[in-house]
C-alpha cells in the first residue's frame, strides 16, 4: 500500500491545520508580514525519524513558498542534537506551521523508534513484529507507515482488508468452525485469521484451515506446543503477555511467525524536537 499520496496526506494534514489554525494565527500577526527567516529543526533525542511527508505537507499547505531542506530520510537513526531540517521563507508562515508539523514528526518518530528497538531485540529469530488497529483516530495510515519505517510489519489496515475472527465474533457466529466456514463463503480469497485462547480451541481452528491463527495470551509452554502441532501452511501470531523486552524475546524464540503489539502505536513517548528561528536581514 502506498501511504504517501495526496489522497492519504491531504485530508489528515488539512484536518490538523484546521484544528490548530481556526480563524487565523493571532500571535503570528506580531511579525511584519514580509519578514523572512530561516528555522532549523533539531532532534533532542536519539531516534528513528518518521513523518517527513506529513510535515512537508503542513509547511507547503500553509505557504507553498517555503523552502525545506532535509538532512535525513524517514527510517534513519539520528543522534541527539542532530540537525534534521531547515526551512526558509516568510517568518509568519514558518511559525504558523511549526507546531502542526512537529506534532506529526514527534508522534510518528516515536512509533518508528519504539518499533526499531523491539525489532532489533528479536532480530536473531524468524518472528516478525506486527502493529494493530490500536492507533490514534485519524492517524491510522500515518502510524502504520511509521511502523514500517521502524522495521516492523503491518497487520490489517482496517476492518475491510482481512478477517480477524475474535472471541465475540466466534460466540455470535456459533463457534470456530461455523465462523471460518462463513468467512470462506463471504470472501474466499481474503486472508482469514481466527483467535484462539487454548490448545483445545487451536485444534478446532487448525481443522478449519485458516490462513493465520492468533494465540491469545498463551503461556510459553502452550506457544511451543502450538508451534509443534501446526503445519507451516498456517501462520501463528502471538498476542498478549508482553510486559518487558525479555518477554518478547522468550515468545519469539518459541518459533511463532508473528507477534502483534498494540503498544507500538498507543504507548509511545513523543520524540523531543525543537525548531529554532533565525531572522534574516
Amino acid at each position: 500500500m502506498d501511504y504517501v499520496t495526496q489522497a492519504s496526506l491531504k485530508p489528515t494534514v488539512d484536518a490538523a491545520i484546521a484544528e490548530d489554525l481556526g480563524s487565523g494565527d493571532l500571535t503570528a500577526q506580531l511579525i511584519p508580514e514580509q519578514a523572512r527567516a530561516t528555522a532549523t529543526l533539531i532532534c533532542r533525542d536519539a531516534a528513528v525519524i518518521a513523518g517527513i511527508p506529513w510535515a512537508e505537507q503542513v509547511f507547503k499547505t500553509i505557504d507553498p513558498g517555503l523552502r525545506l531542506t532535509w538532512f535525513i530520510e524517514d527510517g534513519a537513526w539520528t543522534k541527539a542534537g542532530a540537525k534534521i531540517m531547515t526551512c526558509s521563507g516568510r517568518a509568519r508562515s514558518i511559525l504558523t506551521a511549526e507546531r502542526t508539523a512537529l506534532n506529526f514528526l514527534q508522534t510518528l518518530s516515536a512509533t518508528a523508534t519504539a518499533t526499531r528497538a523491539l525489532v532489533d531485540t528479536i532480530a536473531h529469530t524468524k518472528t516478525q513484529l506486527l502493529d494493530t488497529r490500536k492507533t490514534l483516530p485519524g492517524l491510522r495510515l500515518a502510524q502504520k507507515y511509521a511502523v514500517l519505517q521502524g522495521g516492523g510489519h503491518n497487520h490489517r489496515i482496517g476492518l475491510y482488508d482481512a478477517f480477524l475472527i475474535k472471541e465475540n465474533h466466534i460466540l455470535a457466529a456459533g463457534g470456530i468452525g461455523a465462523a471460518i466456514s462463513r468467512a470462506r463463503a463471504i470472501a474466499p480469497a481474503t486472508r482469514l485469521e481466527i483467535e484462539v485462547e487454548s490448545l483445545a480451541e487451536l485444534a478446532v481452528a487448525i481443522a478449519g484451515e485458516p490462513d493465520w491463527i492468533m494465540l491469545d495470551n498463551f503461556s510459553l509452554e502452550e506457544l511451543i506446543k502450538a508451534v509443534e502441532s501446526t503445519s507451516d501452511s498456517i501462520k501463528l501470531e502471538a498476542s498478549g503477555g508482553i510486559e518487558t523486552p525479555e518477554d518478547l524475546i522468550r515468545i519469539a524464540e518459541t518459533g511463532v511467525d508473528y507477534i502483534s503489539i498494540g503498544a507500538l502505536t498507543k504507548h509511545c513517548r513523543a520524540v523531543d524536537l525543537s525548531l529554532r528561528l533565525d531572522a534574516e536581514d
